[in-house]
């Protein structure tokens, strides 16, 4: 398991929050971590070029010495789907580049987490999903699960998904994103009971994320 790929429901469920923590467990127990975020969309403008926060906060949690660059090879500006970006930058996203980047990393690493964008199937460009590069190379799957309205349909199809593709399924987290939500308990035992991997935590609805706390709801020794 040297490799992980973090995935989840949707955009905004809660990714990066997991993949830091995974990177921090693995680093407290003594291995030399990197970190990827292929495809970025979603960025500030700074003295040293285009930086995505999700990006720059694995950057920032990691114990091995890459460079932004490295860590993530595409980012854009507008917050859209990454193929749109993309286009409207002129640029198509050159999965072989993306291969090239993962050996790196790899090769410097003991563990290396790989932070997915938006959803399972989000296009990385218009020939190829993320979905379907994960598969190509048979990395261990996370799944964070948005816990809202809608959250079994959406947690089921990617698991399927995840399944068909042959994945191996490590685990997956139960995060509370609306605050509104009801049935919170009935909706995670229900998942708990049809998703056969791990129930790595159940987090709270957080109205202001402390990153440093999110490893409290979680027990990430039951990664499988």
């Amino acid at each position: 398991m040297s490799t992980i790929f973090v995935t989840g429901t949707d955009t905004g469920v809660g990714k990066t929050l997991i993949s830091k923590a995974l990177i921090e467990y693995f680093v407290a127990n003594g291995s030399r971590v990197a970190a990827m975020k292929p495809v970025a969309s979603g960025a500030r403008k700074t003295p040293s070029g285009l930086r995505n926060e999700d990006a720059d906060i694995l950057l920032n949690s990691i114990n091995t010495k890459f460079s932004y660059s490295q860590i993530n090879p595409y980012v854009f500006e507008p917050p859209i789907a990454p193929h749109i970006a993309a286009d409207l930058n002129d640029t198509i996203v050159d999965v072989s580049l993306l291969d090239k980047a993962f050996e790196l990393l790899l090769a410097g690493s003991e563990k290396l987490v790989i932070e997915g964008a938006g959803g399972w199937q989000v296009p990385l460009n218009h020939e190829i999903r993320f979905a379907d590069w994960v598969s190509q190379k048979q990395w261990p799957v996370v799944l964070v699960v948005g816990i809202r309205l809608g959250c079994i349909n959406h947690a089921l199809l990617t698991y399927l998904d995840i399944l068909q593709k042959k994945n191996p399924m490590l685990g997956w987290v139960a995060n509370v994103i609306d605050p509104e939500a009801s049935h919170v308990d009935e909706n995670i035992e229900y998942l708990e009971k049809n998703i056969a991997a791990p129930l790595l935590g159940k987090i709270p609805f957080l109205k202001q994320v402390d990153q440093q706390d999110i490893g409290r709801y979680l027990t990430l020794s039951k990664l499988r």
